[in-house]
């Protein structure tokens, strides 16, 4: 008899999760389409500062980092998010009244503050509620909110400024903030234990499951304090700050020019960048999900992110090389989205392996903290190298940092995978019980 457990918790934790961390996301990359869309003539940004406007959000990022990650396993996620939900909506919407570069940079720098400690608590968060089989799969899904996120945020914006101006695009994309919020706190629960809507086999299935591995990694690496400095001195750790790095980078670089590239590739008009921006998104939806399903197939999870980023960094080679081919090149893009995420599922399975639960949770701030500098050189890199040397330059600048990023994957501990014995296990856990 199959005593198969429910499974509400995918709709009453990985939903609100998700929503909230599209909209954080549209927040975040918006100034993409309001660059080209009559910012940069507005306010006489030249391709240098539109780099260090776009940057300059990961700099405020990395305050918050680490608190979060504590909070989320000592606290309350929930309240967090809940502040930074209100924070980040005040900031957009005052974005769109911005009339210089200085009062533009401040706010992006104080977005980057206020939405810092979102993804070390939503992941943490995620960890409470989703067993090690489960994992990888609900860090996919949340992981989802990038191209989703980009999915919405492409067409809206290029109608948007098409319709108004970009001003008007951060104060509805703002607003719509407060919309999410009142879902946030009428449905998220922090752990299953305080969760009142939970059916009780699911809660008792939890419970079991997550204090079994628990004790399991307790017994491999004694409980402590968890002091930051336990963060640093774990070499698997800090390579994966190093991998980060390189990653968002290239992530990064990508994300925040791709509707700059198309428009310079295609010249088409902002509303119809905007739907072409769509497409590579899909993509990345797409990736992220397989991806995530070999990684908890295979329990390689060094192998895919390594696959990953290797292809990313060829797509975007092939994007140059084939950029006087226009249909080409723009298939070479969508094969950059399909990959742009796909390695961030097996990648944040990792430092719960290599860690207790109390120094992963530093753990994930400081790696997503530290790595998402990269979230600033990216986008400047590309507006340095767009004034210097072009576009195609720039392009091959984030290949090779996405190289080098899955080079840095290789030297990974061989305990960031699942060992045979682990993976046994979850099969024998998948077939039915019989009586």
């Amino acid at each position: 008899m199959n005593n198969k457990i429910p499974g509400t918790r995918w709709l009453r934790v990985i939903a609100p999760i998700l929503i909230t961390c599209i909209i954080s996301f549209m927040d975040r990359v918006n100034i993409s389409f309001a660059l080209p869309g009559g910012m940069e003539q507005d306010l006489a940004i030249t391709s240098q500062m539109a780099g260090i406007a776009s940057g300059i959000f990961f700099i405020g990022y990395l305050f918050l980092q680490v608190p979060g990650g504590r909070i989320a396993v000592n606290g309350s996620g929930k309240r967090f998010i809940a502040w930074s939900l209100i924070a980040w909506m005040v900031v957009s919407i005052a974005t769109g009244f911005v009339t210089n570069h200085y009062q533009l940079l401040a706010l992006r720098f104080v977005l980057g503050v206020s939405e810092g400690g979102m993804l070390p608590v939503v992941l943490t968060m995620v960890s409470n509620w989703f067993p090690e089989k489960e994992l990888g799969r609900a860090n996919a899904f949340v992981m989802m909110f990038a191209p989703l996120g980009g999915m919405l945020t492409a067409p809206v914006s290029g109608m948007i400024i098409n319709m108004a101006d970009w001003r008007w695009l951060f104060i509805i994309e703002g607003l719509l903030s407060a919309v999410v919020l009142l879902v946030w706190l009428l449905v998220i629960s922090d752990r299953p234990e305080e969760a009142r809507w939970l059916p009780e086999r699911e809660r008792e299935y939890l419970i079991e499951a997550l204090s079994r591995e628990r004790a399991a990694r307790q017994s491999k690496q004694p409980v402590s304090k968890a002091p930051l400095k336990d963060v640093f001195r774990n070499k698997g750790l800090m390579k994966l700050v190093a991998l980060n790095f390189f990653y968002q980078t290239g992530d990064y670089g990508y994300t925040l020019w791709l509707p700059s590239i198309l428009k310079n590739l295609t010249g088409a008009n902002m509303a119809n960048v905007g739907l072409l921006a769509v497409l590579p998104f899909v993509a990345t939806m797409v990736g992220i999900y397989l991806i995530s399903l070999f990684s908890d197939r295979s329990g390689k999870r060094r192998m895919w992110v390594m696959i990953s980023l290797f292809c990313f960094a060829a797509a975007l080679l092939a994007s140059v090389i084939l950029r006087n081919h226009i249909v080409a090149a723009y298939i070479a893009l969508v094969v950059c989205g399909f990959f742009l995420k796909a390695a961030t599922s097996p990648f944040w399975s990792i430092p719960g392996r290599i860690a207790s639960p109390e120094v992963a949770g530093s753990a994930r701030g400081v790696i997503n903290g530290l790595g998402n500098l990269g979230g600033f050189c990216g986008p400047y890199l590309v507006g340095i190298m767009i004034y210097l040397y072009g576009q195609n330059v720039a392009v091959c600048a984030l290949a090779a940092s996405l190289v080098i990023a899955g080079l840095i994957s290789l030297s990974l501990p061989a305990s960031c995978d699942l060992h045979e014995s682990s993976k046994r296990e979850k099969q024998d856990r998948r077939q039915p019980h019989q009586v």
